[in-house]
C-alpha cells in the first residue's frame, strides 16, 4: 500500500522522482503539451477536519487535471462527527474511491485512518507534519537553486509541524537546516534525535544572525498557527520577524518562502514577501504540481 505520510518513511530516491515527476508535470502545463490522465476513472476522497484554501483547491484542481473525481468532504459531512471511528470510516471509503487524502487535527486520526483504510492514504497536514507542502517547497529550491545537497535553510519562528517536516527533508537530502527560535517553541526533541542519529544536519539557535547568514533560502510560518492561543506568542517571536534587513544578511539570491497563510507586519514584512526575493507564490503553486506527482506514485501510475 503507497500511502504517503511523513517523508522519512521514505528513501531519499523514491523522494526524488516525486519530485521530478511534480516538475515534469509542471513543465508539461506551462509548455501547453496535453495532459496526461493517470488518474481517469479513480475517484479520490478530500477529507477536511480543518479549512483550507490551497490544500483543497491545489488537490482538487490536481485531480480533475490528472482525469480523476474529487470527492471533498468536512467533518460535517461524515458520521465521524455523531461517534463513528476513523477505523470504519476507512474501511467504508475503501470501498468506495481510490485514495483519501485527509487534512486533521491529531496525527494519531491520520495514522488510524492509513492502518485501516485498503486504499492510499496522503497527509494534507495534521498537527505533527506536512509532508505535501514540503515537497512544494523542495522544488521550488530545485527551481531556484539546483540539486538539494548542500544547500543551506533557515527556518525563522516556531518549532511546528511545518518544521518538523522540515527536518525530515533535511536528512533525506542532505541539506543544512538552521533552525532559530525561542528554545521553549523548538521542535520535539526525540525528532532532533533522529535526524542527528541519521546524519541531519541541523542547527537549533536563539540567534536568528547566526541562522541567517549566507543562507540561500530563508523560510517562516505564521507565529500563532490555527486553534493556538496567542499567549505571549508576539512578542516572544518578534525577533525573529524576517525583515529586509534581515534579508540582507543572507546569501545575494537568496529566496524566502512562506506556507500560506501569511501576516504581513508580523513573521514577515510586506516589503519582502511582495519584494523581489519571495519565492511565495511560485511556492504556492507547486503544491500542485507536487500533489499530482504524489497521486501519482500513490496509485502506481507513473
Amino acid at each position: 500500500m503507497r500511502h504517503f505520510l511523513d517523508l522519512k518513511d521514505f528513501s531519499t530516491d523514491t523522494l526524488q522522482s516525486i519530485l521530478d515527476e511534480g516538475l515534469r508535470m509542471k513543465g508539461t502545463q506551462k509548455s501547453g503539451d496535453r495532459h496526461e490522465l493517470p488518474l481517469s476513472g479513480k475517484t479520490v476522497a478530500m477529507i477536511f477536519e480543518k479549512p483550507s484554501t490551497r490544500t483543497r483547491v491545489s488537490f482538487e484542481v490536481g485531480i480533475t487535471q490528472l482525469g480523476g473525481t474529487p470527492l471533498v468532504l468536512s467533518a460535517s459531512d461524515l458520521q465521524s462527527g455523531r461517534g463513528e471511528s476513523i477505523e470504519d470510516t476507512a474501511r467504508v471509503l475503501s470501498r468506495y474511491v481510490n485514495a483519501i487524502m485527509i487534512r486533521c487535527y491529531k496525527h494519531e486520526t491520520l495514522l488510524n485512518l492509513s492502518e485501516h483504510s485498503s486504499v492510499p492514504v496522503i497527509n494534507a497536514l495534521t498537527n505533527w507534519s506536512h509532508p505535501c507542502q514540503l515537497m512544494a517547497d523542495l522544488m521550488t529550491m530545485i527551481e531556484y537553486h539546483g540539486p538539494l545537497a548542500g544547500q543551506t535553510v533557515a527556518w525563522l519562528g516556531d518549532g511546528n509541524n511545518v518544521a518538523v517536516s522540515w527536518i525530515e527533508a533535511a536528512v533525506r537530502f542532505g541539506f543544512q537546516l538552521r533552525i532559530a527560535g525561542p528554545q521553549r517553541y523548538a521542535p520535539p526533541a526525540s525528532l532532533l534525535a533522529w535526524a542527528r542519529a541519521n546524519g541531519g544536519d541541523i542547527i537549533l539557535t536563539d540567534d536568528v544572525n547566526l541562522a541567517i547568514e549566507k543562507v540561500q533560502t530563508v523560510v517562516t510560518d505564521v507565529w500563532i498557527s490555527m486553534g493556538a492561543d496567542e499567549g505571549s506568542r508576539c512578542k516572544d517571536f518578534a525577533p525573529y520577524q524576517v525583515n529586509a534587513k534581515l534579508m540582507r544578511s543572507a546569501a545575494s539570491d537568496a529566496i524566502f518562502m512562506h506556507c500560506l497563510p501569511a501576516r504581513r507586519g508580523m513573521e514577515v514584512t510586506a516589503e519582502v514577501i511582495d519584494g523581489p526575493q519571495s519565492a511565495v507564490f511560485e511556492e504556492a503553486e507547486n503544491r500542485l504540481h507536487a500533489q499530482k506527482a504524489i497521486m501519482a506514485w500513490c496509485l502506481e501510475v507513473n
